[in-house]
């Protein structure tokens, strides 16, 4: 049977590692070459792209392998394989901590405790609930009437430094105590939980001084501040996620380190509500059993018909 195009709101994988482990069906993984390796995965993901809607995304859990002493970077050569030659957009490389992993005991190099994460879209407007995954922020408050902010900013210190400022004009000046009595009342109705004022002379521009490629040095330079605003409804994740791996102790069968943490953002910021989700690499099931958990379908695929039995029996659990 094979899916149609463009049914599939969300996929989300960690297929078998290039020559990490004796696969029982064999299958990819088991290739003598890590250039095999890759266009495997290649040729199976461009499926993937076929039946992922427009606005669908796809992340990939993927670790690396060590060949004659050299880490061979299989995770990057599959993420440039989709960019270069698929199409694939990378959004987001993510750093897994595998938090309490297992000891590395080389005695020439660093311990490997991290693994990436990828994401890939197929077009630059795809479906994203940033909402879903933020964190709660700190409330404001009113405190002798006077407006402080969720990590304590009143105004007060920006007030003095416009004051004493010998770096603005006096239209300036004006113009900034006028703009920082507004999202001080921004705080206070919950329009913004918090707030970073930048003031010519007293603050570097953030990111870059350069007028040529920052907006905010330039709108430094023609107003003499800017505001970094925070939003009301709280922050996103980071880049880097601290998730202790699969538990694998007092377990008659073999589960990937793969765990269903892992699958939480990605499928609450990238899959709407009762949307499908695809699993090329099921295993013994645990996107699919995330999906269940947070209310979405999914169809999971694999070449182990005991993989499978035991994913329908996890996911049966929640029944």
């Amino acid at each position: 049977m094979q899916l149609p195009e463009s049914c599939i709101d969300f996929a989300m994988t960690s297929p078998p590692y290039w020559g990490k482990r004796e696969y029982e069906s064999g299958g990819i993984g088991l290739e003598p070459d890590y250039r095999e390796f890759v266009h495997h995965l290649a040729d199976v993901f461009l499926e993937l792209k076929r039946v992922l809607k427009p606005a669908g995304s796809f992340w990939l859990n993927l670790g690396d392998t060590y060949q004659d002493k050299g880490l061979v970077g299989v995770p990057w050569r599959v993420a440039f394989e989709l960019t270069d030659h698929q199409g694939w957009i990378l959004r987001n490389s993510i750093i897994w901590n595998k938090i309490k992993s297992g000891m590395d005991n080389t005695s020439d190099r660093l311990g490997n405790v991290h693994e990436l994460v990828f994401h890939f879209v197929k077009q630059p407007k795809y479906y994203y609930n940033a909402d879903a995954i933020r964190s709660k922020p700190r409330e404001a408050k009113i405190v002798n009437g006077a407006v402080v902010s969720a990590t304590g900013v009143t105004g007060v210190r920006y007030k003095r430094q416009i004051e004493l400022s010998t770096a603005l004009n006096k239209e300036e000046k004006s113009e900034a105590f006028k703009a920082l009595e507004r999202i001080l009342a921004d705080i206070a109705a919950g329009r913004s939980s918090d707030f970073r004022m930048i003031i010519r002379g007293q603050q570097r521009a953030t990111h870059s001084d350069s007028e040529r490629v920052s907006g905010r040095a330039k709108e430094l330079r023609d107003k003499g501040f800017y505001f970094l605003r925070y939003h009301p409804n709280g922050s996103k994740p980071s880049d880097v996620w601290d998730i202790i791996p699969e538990d694998t102790q007092n377990r008659d069968t073999h589960f990937a380190p793969y765990p269903a943490d892992l699958c939480q953002i990605p499928i609450l910021a990238t899959c709407p509500e009762g949307g499908v989700v695809l699993d090329p690499f099921c295993g013994t099931g645990t996107t699919l059993l995330a999906a269940r958990n947070l209310g979405r379908k999914s169809v999971g695929i694999d070449i182990s018909l005991h993989y499978l039995e035991l994913a329908q029996e996890r996911c049966a659990t929640l029944l």
